[in-house]
């Protein structure tokens, strides 16, 4: 537009209806955008963050985790009659009173008889409990090492590919959280027993284990520290 006007201006010839510079002008719109891709430049990560992985391959475990303890916890309602039965039998201090158990028993046998079915879901629900809260765990702790997080980092840069195109797991047996690059078919991993420099070392034993989980809130509202009375009625007065 700027060059038909000078060059045809001065001749007296070429001219428009007026309204031709709305076509060259710049909106409101297009700043904005031109704006925002400077800063997503600014910002762009030519080999992806390895970071963002393992924080949305936590997010994923985590919710997993979370799904699998829903099925724990419905299935133990379930089989929340086992512990009634062994508290009866337990506090059954005179024969009477065990003749009392061995009535309660006989005329509820069909209530208080376990299906296959639960025990295979409990079962399940613990392994998978287990497995995604490790996995999870795994990638938050290496997500928050610096240290680790560089180093993985790298191994992208040295594939010349993107921490999304890597393929990023935990391996139990190995113990470690390892990205795969499939372009080069190799693998930087991390341990997490402390075999490297990183200061992973995350493994607790199983009474450690066990014994935190023992003061938590989850087991101590549960029909096994409260009782099958005071968790079933609300009778907590001997808890």
């Amino acid at each position: 537009m700027v060059g038909t006007a000078q060059e045809y201006s001065y001749y007296g010839d070429g001219l428009s209806d007026g309204n031709v510079h709305e076509q060259a002008q710049i909106s409101t719109e297009q700043l904005q955008a031109y704006n925002s891709a400077l800063l997503g430049m600014q910002n762009y990560l030519p080999y992806g963050s390895i970071q963002d992985v393992l924080n949305e391959k936590a997010s994923t475990e985590l919710d997993l985790m979370n799904d699998a303890i829903d099925v724990f916890t419905e299935v133990v309602i379930d089989l929340s009659t086992v512990v009634q039965v062994a508290e009866m039998a337990e506090n059954a201090a005179t024969p009477d009173e065990e003749a009392n158990v061995q009535s309660f028993v006989s005329e509820n046998q069909e209530a208080l008889q376990v299906s296959q079915a639960d025990v295979d879901t409990y079962n399940q629900s613990v392994e998978d409990i287990e497995t995604h809260a490790n996995a999870a765990s795994a990638y938050i702790a290496v997500s928050s090492n610096e240290a680790a997080v560089q180093f993985l980092q790298q191994g992208a840069e040295n594939n010349n590919t993107t921490a999304e195109q890597a393929t990023v797991s935990y391996n139990k047996n190995n113990q470690w959280v390892i990205a795969s690059w499939a372009s080069t078919n190799n693998a930087t991993a991390v341990y997490l027993n402390g075999n490297d420099n990183f200061g992973l070392d995350l493994y607790m034993s199983d009474v450690d284990i066990l014994a935190a989980g023992s003061e938590t809130e989850f087991y101590l509202t549960s029909p096994v520290a409260q009782g099958y009375d005071c968790f079933m009625y609300g009778d907590c007065s001997e808890y």
